[in-house]
């Protein structure tokens, strides 16, 4: 897909904004910037280790591959450990995050989709946040998705007040290290996360290769994974939901899967589901 055609015809522009969340999206991109006057180097790392707990630990082992797809067991209290930190990723509470993602693989490149990127390239990384519906919907909407964390009082709990550990943690890192830690642990780190995970949403459709012929335009990518610790492989996971590790082979990088990978060796992991790679592939690559 061309640049030209990321834009053209974006549905992003044919929506009602929702102010809210635009002005807190735009008012955290603000946030970010301003880091540069509170730079330090432990701010920094401060920054990439948010990152990784986030993103990693949060979004990639516990919202997506634990909570959503089930590919591996742990003990409750490492399951609430990991939605814990998924919160901090500012990308919503368990039951919508996974019941929005599940909708996603029922109606994949589909009507019902929520980020499709035959829709736009724009509303697919982030204007379907920012207007539309998909992140709005009316909670009773969500929950049929959801059954399994809806018997949970901890997710049904965090779910309500999500915002709760970053505030906290923004608090904690105040205490610590005033507002450099503040600037560069909180609003630097959640803007390049977010946009990191929202681009498994735009780019993972539309640039990269596809090994698995999965009916829909999920693909392969090596810098996406890098950004996101694995979830770029995005066509083997439209192709084998359910497994736990997304990066098929040594040469793909899955810090995810390594994560995972920890938790069993520990015994605190269990039930793992693999890869199964006798699947049909094709080993096609689409334009860029």
């Amino acid at each position: 897909m061309s640049l030209l055609n990321f834009w053209k015809s974006d549905k992003t522009f044919s929506q009602p904004v929702n102010w809210g969340i635009t002005v807190f999206m735009v008012a955290l991109h603000i946030a970010a910037l301003a880091a540069v006057f509170f730079f330090t180097w432990k701010a920094f790392l401060l920054a990439v280790v948010m990152w990784w707990v986030a993103g990693s630990l949060g979004i990639g082992m516990g919202y997506h591959r634990l909570l959503t797809h089930r590919g591996y067991k742990t003990p409750k209290w490492v399951e609430y450990f990991l939605t814990t930190c998924g919160t901090l990723a500012f990308e919503g509470g368990p039951i919508s995050w996974v019941a929005t993602h599940r909708i996603h693989h029922q109606n994949t490149d589909k009507e019902g989709d929520p980020h499709s990127p035959r829709d736009g390239g724009f509303w697919a990384h982030m204007g379907w946040i920012l207007t539309g519906r998909a992140m709005h919907r009316d909670r009773s909407e969500l929950l049929p998705y959801a059954p399994d964390l809806r018997k949970d009082k901890f997710h049904l709990w965090m779910s309500k007040w999500h915002v709760i550990p970053s505030v906290v943690v923004a608090a904690a890192f105040y205490a610590l290290g005033g507002w450099p830690w503040v600037f560069w642990g909180v609003f630097v780190r959640t803007v390049l996360s977010l946009h990191f995970t929202w681009l498994v949403n735009s780019a993972t459709h539309i640039w990269g290769t596809q090994r698995f012929e999965t009916g829909d335009s999920s693909t392969n990518s090596f810098w996406v994974a890098f950004l996101t610790f694995g979830e770029g492989w995005h066509n083997n996971h439209h192709a084998q939901p359910q497994s736990a590790r997304h990066g098929f082979t040594w040469y793909e990088l899955d810090v995810n899967w390594y994560g995972i990978w920890t938790l069993r060796t520990l015994g605190l992991a269990w039930d793992v589901k693999m890869p199964k790679m006798n699947a049909v592939s094709t080993s096609r690559r689409l334009a860029a």
